[in-house]
């Protein structure tokens, strides 16, 4: 038996890319315990964990120096003993973790960053080659200390099921019988993964007029954004935002397993949607699937982007365009995508009928 320490850091997004992963771990070895360490605002997100994992919370600026993680380090070593530590992110805390455990004789392991990712961003002379996905080097930083991960992990409420109704209550009730969910999602952190607001409420005017069954749930957080959707939703007569409701990540993500559909940027909402099991639409703009950071079992049709030279451009959008016009994203028109979210409706519409059959 070994308990088995995991380390990830990083930011919301990276976390969310590692629960399948984990949980996975979790599921492929039941007679070893594992303790996940990682910020304590996304604790939370960790719902029905497997009953080998526990799932602590730190704060990386209470352990910004080397003596200062030795606290932290003694603390685990104290209540669980680990002999082997996953390092996830191999950066900042979990490199000063590592270093105390390998003094106490762990067994180490840390993920490693891909190969040749300079040469598919890079502006000239691309080598749009796929990079192996983040999803596999965390299953290869588990198989390098002897933790071989098959796939057990089947979304957050189990393959197939939903979240709690009650906890989006205070927004709507759960879906009538014929009422189709649409959730749309079209924020993203960088400029260069937005897809413009101008041309989203096109789609979100076709989609409405095309489909009048359908509800649209539009997301986002913050002042600014809850402004934008709060606007939006006033002017459409089935179109919902969840910015001002607040409902929490336990909430949305229930809310989220409701969905037959959700449209994304490159972006959270677009893993979260994945983790519960929903069709998931990402518009990709400066960034790329190629890149790795795809959600959780998302299909390649479901990809909308523009055949351009110069992308990506970089990892995670966060560099400024070259053309400074950023035509990866305003020149998607909104047709195409309305025309996606409606076809994949149909096709989940006719995969339910298919299924039926087969019972009967």
């Amino acid at each position: 038996m070994a308990t088995v320490l995991i380390t990830k850091f990083r930011e919301f997004t990276d976390v969310i890319m590692t629960l399948p992963v984990i949980y996975s771990a979790c599921g492929s070895h039941p007679e070893d315990d594992f303790v996940l360490v990682t910020r304590t605002s996304l604790v939370s997100l960790f719902l029905n964990a497997p009953s080998n994992l526990r799932v602590e919370g730190a704060n990386p600026d209470d352990y910004a120096s080397l003596g200062q993680a030795k606290k932290l380090w003694k603390e685990l070593k104290e209540q669980y003993k680990p002999n082997v530590l996953v390092d996830l992110d191999d950066n900042g805390l979990s490199k000063r973790l590592v270093f105390w455990a390998r003094l106490s004789g762990c067994r180490i392991s840390s993920v490693k960053e891909p190969r040749n990712k300079k040469l598919l961003i890079r502006k000239n002379n691309k080598v749009m080659l796929p990079l192996i996905s983040a999803r596999a080097r965390y299953r290869e930083a588990f198989f390098r200390v002897g933790l071989p991960v098959q796939e057990h992990f089947e979304g957050l409420f189990r393959k197939g099921g939903k979240g709690d109704s009650k906890l989006f209550a205070a927004l709507s009730a759960p879906p009538k019988p014929g009422e189709i969910w649409i959730g749309i999602a079209p924020f993203a952190k960088h400029q260069g993964k937005i897809y413009p607001l101008e041309l989203m409420e096109e789609v979100v005017t076709m989609v409405e007029q095309e489909l009048p069954n359908a509800r649209i749930f539009m997301f986002g957080g913050g002042n600014e954004e809850r402004k934008i959707l709060d606007k939006l939703s006033a002017s459409h007569v089935n179109v919902i935002s969840t910015a001002s409701a607040q409902l929490g990540l336990a909430a949305e993500l229930s809310l989220l397993s409701y969905m037959n559909v959700m449209l994304t940027m490159d972006s959270a909402n677009m893993h979260l949607a994945s983790l519960v099991g929903v069709d998931v639409i990402t518009i990709w703009g400066a960034t790329h699937p190629y890149t790795g950071f795809k959600g959780w079992h998302q299909k390649e049709r479901a990809n909308i982007s523009l055949p351009m030279p110069c992308r990506p451009c970089s990892m995670f959008g966060d560099k400024p365009c070259h053309r400074n016009d950023y035509m990866c994203m305003t020149s998607i028109k909104p047709r195409l995508v309305a025309d996606m979210v409606i076809s994949t409706l149909k096709k989940e519409k006719d995969d339910e009928d298919t299924r039926a059959e087969s019972k009967a």
